[in-house]
């Protein structure tokens, strides 16, 4: 059977040349503790300083900015507990978003229940905040503000450069998870105005288990989290695994080398698909900003229709897509992300999100089309949401 995938934003395969690096880390000689002091140990210290150069050139920052993590979930939840905790005795507001991930959403409702006042922001239709609404929300005790660059979700490009002018602004540390969005468009730190960003390698054909934080240089910021040794600089306990680290440097490096020639391609897919769904099926509305908006990210609702139909009988059919989060695609609540802009119950259930990847091509968009229209007749037909409304059922 015809195999293709469309879901790269729950994660990617990885490259060819990343496995290639990471085999010199998990065979021969190469196996060494970077803490050690012998000739084992500095080999796999070399290969740390690499990895770390590279992510740093990569974003705009300096090496002893890079903390490495197991997770972007981890860089989150360090970013979000070590801002907060650092600067309570300036105060104790958090400032975030009603469509974060859950990593940052659950970290922050946890801090409430020790002391801490948390602002969710609403968004408007596409899933984007208002940096009004941003500016309203802080107060004199605002110490933290947490935007994500992307979602992950509906593939919404957040203004996340004048957040980032607001808060220096008003002295306010600012986290940026950029899990989704880095790879696809440009990441800067200084471009935009972040403390902390957080990235995960699985994201952009980097192996999983692996992550980083970004702290700028005099951020009041300490590790709360992990005790124990004295590696990343005193700020992440635990030996590295370096056979990762190698492998996310190097595909950091492989992300942002061709990038502006990548994005034009998935872009080009990305309409294209876009386009023809809206134009083949009716009562399907897209999700997310129609323009700001990951070049590789399609998301739709289709009314009268399960999401988990649609995931399941397109998986019969050899193609890989998601309802919503990989995260809580196993859940049976409707997305969070949708409820948050404005859609019912009903309709978000009916959830479809496709995520272009470095080996999709037009004979994969044009082979999900066809393969689409079929499954969408037959699920109406059996739908009782469809039997219910006023829509007319599109003939066989």
């Amino acid at each position: 059977m015809r195999r293709i995938y469309f879901d790269h934003s729950a994660t990617t395969p990885v490259h060819p040349l990343v496995a290639r690096e990471m085999d010199h880390f998990l065979t021969g000689d190469n196996f060494g503790n970077p803490s050690s002091m012998h000739y084992f140990g500095r080999i796999a210290l070399n290969a740390l300083d690499e990895a770390r150069e590279k992510v740093a050139r990569a974003i705009g920052a300096s090496t002893g900015e890079i903390i490495f993590t197991s997770s972007g979930t981890e860089s989150d939840n360090m970013a979000i507990h070590g801002a907060a905790y650092t600067n309570r005795r300036r105060g104790n507001h958090i400032i975030t978003s009603a469509v974060e991930h859950h990593a940052v959403l659950h970290t922050v409702r946890a801090l409430e229940s020790h002391g801490f006042d948390v602002t969710i922001l609403p968004v408007d239709r596409y899933g984007m905040v208002d940096i009004n609404d941003v500016e309203a929300a802080i107060t004199d005790k605002t110490i933290l503000i947490s935007v994500m660059h992307a979602n992950n979700e509906v593939g919404t490009i957040m203004p996340i450069a004048e957040i980032g002018r607001l808060a220096q602004e008003r002295r306010i540390t600012f986290h940026v998870d950029a899990v989704q969005s880095f790879g696809k468009i440009p990441v800067n730190v200084d471009d935009l105005g972040v403390n902390l960003l957080s990235l995960a390698g699985h994201k952009f054909y980097g192996p999983k288990g692996v992550g980083m934080l970004y702290v700028r240089k005099g951020t009041p910021w300490k590790q709360t989290m992990l005790y124990g040794g004295a590696q990343e600089h005193m700020r992440r306990a635990g030996t590295e695994n370096i056979p990762a680290i190698v492998g996310f440097g190097k595909a950091v490096e492989l992300a942002v080398e061709k990038i502006d020639e990548e994005s034009k391609r998935l872009i080009t897919l990305r309409d294209r698909m876009i386009k023809e769904v809206l134009d083949r099926f009716p009562h399907v509305e897209l999700t997310g900003h129609p323009n700001l908006r990951l070049p590789n990210h399609v998301s739709f609702v289709f009314r009268y229709i399960e999401g988990e139909s649609m995931l399941l009988s397109l998986d019969m059919r050899g193609i890989a897509v998601s309802s919503g989060s990989a995260c809580t695609s196993g859940s049976l609540e409707p997305s969070h992300v949708l409820l948050s802009m404005g859609y019912p119950h009903e309709v978000a259930h009916g959830s479809l999100r496709l995520t272009l990847g470095k080996d999709n091509t037009e004979e994969d968009v044009e082979y999900f089309l066809d393969v689409m229209e079929p499954i969408v007749t037959r699920l109406r037909a059996m739908s009782p949401l469809m039997r219910n409304s006023d829509a007319n059922i599109p003939a066989e």
